[in-house]
C-alpha cells in the first residue's frame, strides 16, 4: 500500500459572527469542526455532502487559502499549518486547486497564455520562450489547441474554461490537486469528458486528488475512497464499493437512497429526512445528525460519537457502532 501524502488531524475552521454597534464577536460558524483523514499517494479521495456541510472550506483550509482555526495538516510529513507564508508559497508548487466555477476563476483580462504561464513565472521559469512552449504543451495535454493560447476566457465554453483551469493547476507538476466541485457547473456530456480527462491525467502524471462534489454518481465513478461530511464533521469514510454497498451511517444511507436509478421499473426505498439542516453557528448537542436521524437514541442527544474504525478501513461516527 502506498504511503500517505496528506494527513489531516482534528482540522477546524470557525468564522466569527460579528454584531452590534461596535462589531464585536457574538458567535461563530463552525464550518469545519474536527475533521481527520489521510490521503494516500496516487489515490482519489471523494468528499461528499449536501451544500453548506463544509466540503469546500475543508479543501481551501488544506491549502491555507483560508487559514485553519486549529488542527494539523501534514503534507509529506511537513506540518503546513506552522510554516511561514513564504514557505507555503513555495510549497504551492506541489499542492494545487481546481476551482468550482470556471467562469469566475479565470481572469477575464488575461489571455490563456498569461493565465497558465503565471504559475510558471511565480515558481522560477523566467524564460518567455520556455513558458510559451510549456503553455502549448499543457493545452494539448488537456485537449485544447496551441492557438487557443492567444484567446481570452470569454471566447471559450464552460467545459473549455475548466480545461484551462486544469492546465493551470498542472503547470508546475503538482503532487496533490484539490478539485472543488470541478464539474458541477457543466453540462452532463461535458462532465463526463472532464472526469475522463482527470482520470487520464492521474494515470499519466501520478497525481493525487481530493475530489469534492455533491453528485454521488460522479464521486462513485472517479473515487477510490469516499468520505461523507455533515455539518462540518466527517461522519463516514470507506472504500467506495464498501460505502455504496454497505453504508453504515444513517445520513449516508439517506444520501445514497436519493441517487437516481436509470431503470424506471426498479422500486427503491427512499429515506426521507425530516426537518432542515441545523445552523453551523448553533449546532445541536451530541451527534450533529440526531435532529433528523430516523434511528435516534437518547445517547445521541447527549454525547458526540467518536469517528472510529468499524470493520476493515471503514470509519464511522455513529453510536450504533461505537
Amino acid at each position: 500500500m502506498s504511503k500517505p501524502i496528506l494527513e489531516v488531524n482534528h482540522l477546524k475552521k470557525y468564522f466569527d459572527v460579528k454584531g452590534g454597534v461596535f462589531g464585536r464577536k457574538v458567535g461563530e460558524v463552525k464550518a469545519v469542526d474536527d475533521v481527520s483523514f489521510t490521503v494516500n499517494e496516487g489515490e482519489i479521495l471523494g468528499i461528499v455532502g449536501e451544500s453548506g456541510c463544509g466540503k469546500s472550506t475543508t479543501g481551501k483550509a488544506l491549502l491555507r487559502l483560508i487559514e485553519p482555526t486549529d488542527g494539523e495538516v501534514k503534507f509529506e510529513d511537513q506540518d503546513i499549518t506552522s510554516i511561514s507564508s513564504e514557505q507555503m508559497r513555495l510549497l504551492r508548487k506541489d499542492m494545487q486547486i481546481i476551482f468550482q466555477d470556471p467562469y469566475a476563476s479565470l481572469n477575464p483580462r488575461h489571455t490563456v497564455e498569461k493565465i497558465i504561464g503565471e504559475p510558471l513565472l511565480v515558481h522560477g521559469m523566467n524564460s518567455k520562450e520556455e513558458r510559451k512552449a510549456r503553455v502549448k504543451e499543457l493545452l494539448e495535454v488537456v485537449g485544447l489547441r496551441p492557438y487557443h493560447a492567444s484567446r481570452y476566457p470569454h471566447q471559450f465554453s464552460g467545459g473549455q474554461r475548466q480545461r484551462i483551469g486544469i492546465a493551470r493547476a498542472l503547470a508546475n507538476n503538482p503532487k496533490l490537486i484539490i478539485c472543488d466541485e470541478p464539474v458541477s457547473a457543466l453540462d452532463v456530456s461535458v462532465q463526463s469528458q472532464i472526469l475522463n480527462l482527470m482520470e487520464d491525467l492521474r494515470n499519466q502524471f501520478n497525481l493525487t486528488y481530493i475530489f469534492i462534489a455533491h453528485d454521488l454518481s460522479v464521486v462513485k465513478h472517479i473515487s477510490d475512497r469516499v468520505g461523507v461530511m455533515y455539518l462540518g464533521k466527517m461522519v463516514e469514510l470507506a472504500d467506495k464499493d464498501e460505502i455504496y454497498e454497505n453504508p453504515k451511517h444513517p445520513y449516508t444511507q439517506a444520501l445514497l437512497s436519493a441517487v437516481p436509478v436509470a431503470d424506471p421499473d426498479e422500486e427503491r426505498d427512499r429515506i426521507i429526512l425530516e426537518g432542515d439542516v441545523p445552523s453551523p453557528s448553533n449546532p445541536p448537542s451530541g451527534c450533529p445528525f440526531h435532529t433528523r436521524c430516523p434511528l435516534v437514541m437518547d445517547v445521541c442527544k447527549e454525547d458526540k460519537p467518536q469517528f472510529k474504525e468499524d470493520g476493515d478501513q471503514h470509519f464511522v461516527a455513529c453510536h450504533l457502532y461505537n
